[in-house]
């Protein structure tokens, strides 16, 4: 099945039935939710397979729940949806400061069993003194879920005619056709959730958590788009923030206010400035990289051009296309960890065009791969599907996207955008503008309620922001606007790859402790490095 989301999550709880409702506006939803009083959340144990994502040493220290909140924060007695939240207790509960909500990113990213991996993004004081809890957002994993299919059957007759990278006339044609049956069937099938996806319900939702386990003020770490539900958060509420951490930041403004410029600058300051980044390390690296003979710019964008009208088969009988290529380089620049192998698995893509270049098994590749870690706790639903099969994916991230990020409504943009994109951005342009681009011209939600802005609002401890040069997602400049939009926020900065780095740099981890604990802000402009190089 060919699944154009950038994030998947399997979900396994059967959604609430709900009846349609139109929301009245951020002004009404803030003076409903004021005058609401918040449900304490009713911790209980969590389901076996739940605990089966998480590792074994945890499994007897967590609770579960699922917490209902309103579908429409401007009518808070109106329809209930419920949130999936895992919360996993402060070792030392007698210094316990309170509790610290993670949002993974996404949008879409199943947030549920983060708190149990704590312990790879936090250093032990903060495990200590925090109850860690994570969740499912709104439309996500085993919260109510967004879907626009009813079986996988229908998803996959409509995903299967669409390209990732479309290039040719007939590809673009059919990948036109096929999102619009997309958005048709999320119109038909997604239900009254399907006008509440904004970051600013999330946000709303956030605070409801808040009151819910008894904090006066919110400790949140976000990552990637987690970083625009903390700003979100931070403007809505600002009195209500006591420390938050953002790492690998959304540019907040240029998101909500113009969606085609937002993932333009993505593609060209992001993926292909990480790109030129890490074949000019591999070069300068000499033998730790095994892509570093000859000229790896050179080699790469032959490979890249070949590839748009002929694919290449390997040795080991894997078949690359354009879209396998593009999208093998963007995933593993997510990860330093994985550089060896890519660079591994580029030689050998090269070496098939040109015989008697170096070049490596895939037992070779295997072995340059760091272990699996399953953290996310995604799971491949399938495998033995029969007739009929229950849709049971979700749908969320273009709910959440084509809320939040405004497009013309003219999807026939597309072919002409996408070209030019494509020429300023050689690699990731195309790739980039297949997605949103495609997708939110005809998204049944035309005029959606959202929050985009202010975001300057002060709140009484600085927001501490993380960003990293080269992360190819959100771009270090994004985090330099985030940090300037906000009203006030501190940059802290890693000359690394990769995106996001909390757990990956000592030196930040310990600022972030300090602050999360002691609420110690950073000075701005620090610069620190990674734990570990690439090569």
């Amino acid at each position: 099945m060919q699944l154009r989301f950038r994030a998947l999550a399997l979900t396994v709880a059967a959604g609430t039935a709900l009846s349609g409702l139109v929301g009245t506006g951020p002004a009404a939803a803030q003076e409903a939710q004021q005058a609401q009083g918040a449900t304490p959340i009713q911790w209980s144990t969590c389901a076996d397979d739940v605990l089966a994502e998480i590792p074994a040493a945890e499994r007897a220290k967590v609770s579960c729940a699922n917490h209902p909140v309103p579908l429409d924060h401007a009518r808070p007695r109106g329809p209930k949806i419920t949130v999936a939240l895992m919360k996993r207790p402060a070792e030392d509960q007698a210094n316990r400061i309170g509790s610290l909500f993670i949002n993974p990113g996404g949008p879409g990213g199943a947030g549920l069993i983060y708190s149990a991996y704590g312990g790879s993004f936090f250093q032990p004081e903060v495990m200590k003194r925090f109850d860690l809890i994570g969740f499912d957002p709104r439309g996500v994993g085993r919260s109510t879920p967004l879907r626009c299919f009813q079986t996988l059957e229908e998803a996959d007759e409509v995903f299967g005619r669409m390209s990732a990278i479309p290039i040719t006339r007939t590809e673009i044609r059919d990948t036109m056709a096929a999102t619009v049956d997309y958005t048709d069937a999320c119109a038909r099938n997604a239900g009254p959730l399907l006008q509440h996806m904004s970051t600013e319900a999330v946000a709303r939702d956030l605070d409801l958590f808040r009151q819910g386990v008894g904090d006066r003020q919110l400790t949140f770490v976000g990552f990637s788009y987690g970083t625009l539900l903390g700003a979100t958060y931070a403007n809505i509420f600002p009195s209500k923030s006591r420390a938050l951490v953002l790492d690998g930041n959304v540019d907040p403004k240029l998101r909500t206010t113009n969606g085609p410029e937002y993932d333009r600058q993505r593609a060209k300051g992001g993926f292909e400035l990480a790109l030129d980044a890490f074949l000019d390390r591999c070069d300068a690296e000499g033998d730790k990289c095994a892509y570093s003979e000859g000229d790896p710019r050179a080699k790469f964008d032959e490979v890249r051009d070949h590839l748009r009208t002929e694919p290449v088969a390997l040795p080991s009988g894997e078949v690359v296309t354009l879209s396998g290529y593009v999208g093998r380089v963007a995933s593993d620049l997510y990860a330093p960890t994985r550089f060896k192998a890519l660079a591994a698995w580029l030689q050998s893509v090269y070496a098939v065009l040109h015989p008697g270049a170096a070049t490596f098994s895939a037992q070779e590749q295997a072995a340059l791969l760091p272990p699996l870690n399953n953290r996310r706790g995604l799971a491949d639903i399938r495998a033995g599907i029969t007739a009929d099969t229950p849709y049971e994916y979700d749908d969320s991230y273009y709910g959440v996207n084509c809320t939040d990020k405004p497009f013309l409504r003219v999807p026939q943009l597309f072919p002409v955008l996408a070209a030019k994109w494509e020429r300023e951005s050689p690699t990731f342009g195309r790739y980039q503008a297949a997605s949103d681009l495609l997708t939110c011209p005809t998204w049944p939600v035309p005029r959606p309620d959202r929050w985009a802005g202010p975001w300057d609002k002060r709140t009484p401890n600085p927001v501490v922001v993380v960003g990293n040069y080269y992360d190819p997602a959100t771009q270090y400049e994004f985090s330099k606007r985030m940090t300037a939009q906000l009203g006030n926020a501190r940059l802290v900065s890693v000359d690394a790859f990769g995106h996001c780095i909390l757990g990956d740099s000592a030196g930040v981890d310990t600022l972030v402790t300090d602050y999360l604990v002691n609420l110690k802000a950073p000075a701005d402009g620090q610069v620190f490095q990674p734990n570990a190089q690439p090569f």
